[in-house]
């Protein structure tokens, strides 16, 4: 999926912008990944960038290792498990959701991450899995986009900023589209920022 930001708007402060996904399978409380964080995109620039319909899984250890990525389609159950060679992440078979990505701790000791990836940048992430627990993913096709300061891309953002951050833009059966930012400026003419789709070609 092709997308491109364009700045069209008034702002004056260099502001970034940044893009993340969330995670449906749980709560209000899961924290979100800067996905995607777009920096000195002046007045009439734009940004292209793609959004894969398909994610990577890596696993962490307690011992500081992250696994190599393996293509993780929704539907798809994978185990942390404890080789001859180390900790390693193998494919289970099915999930018992078609729609989510679970990840089982099958280690007899010490917590585990998972790490979900688009396009090769960390797109969400849950810590602290404990043996023979098991992390949830599931992704609406759908980013969340607006303007935030100091994030850089990875960084978990804090629960302020995702609640400011409140432009949702589902990309459901888009080929490609252009993703506009209007508004901003400064006095009494500022107006709030706006994220319109704009050219959508459909899938």
């Amino acid at each position: 999926m092709k997308l491109n930001f364009i700045n069209h708007s008034n702002d004056v402060n260099n502001s970034e912008i940044v893009i993340f996904g969330k995670n449906v399978a749980t709560g209000f409380d899961e924290l979100a990944v800067a996905w995607t964080v777009i920096r000195y995109c002046g007045q009439g620039d734009n940004h292209p960038f793609i959004y894969p319909m398909t994610q990577t899984i890596s696993a962490s250890d307690s011992w500081g290792n992250y696994t190599a990525q393996q293509i993780a389609p929704a539907g798809q159950r994978f185990a942390m498990v404890l080789t001859s060679s180390g900790d390693q992440i193998v494919a289970q078979g099915p999930a018992t959701s078609p729609r989510e990505i679970q990840l089982v701790n099958a280690l007899n000791q010490g917590a585990v991450g998972a790490q979900i990836y688009k396009d090769g940048r960390l797109f969400a992430a849950k810590t602290d899995i404990a043996p023979q627990q098991m992390a949830v993913f599931d992704f609406s096709p759908t980013i969340w986009i607006g303007v935030a300061s100091q994030i850089e891309e990875g960084d978990v953002i804090n629960a302020a900023i995702v609640s400011q951050v409140n432009t949702e833009i589902s990309l459901l059966g888009i080929a490609s589209a252009d993703i506009v930012m209007t508004g901003g400026g400064a006095g009494p003419n500022a107006r709030p920022f706006a994220f319109t789709l704009e050219n959508v070609v459909m899938a």
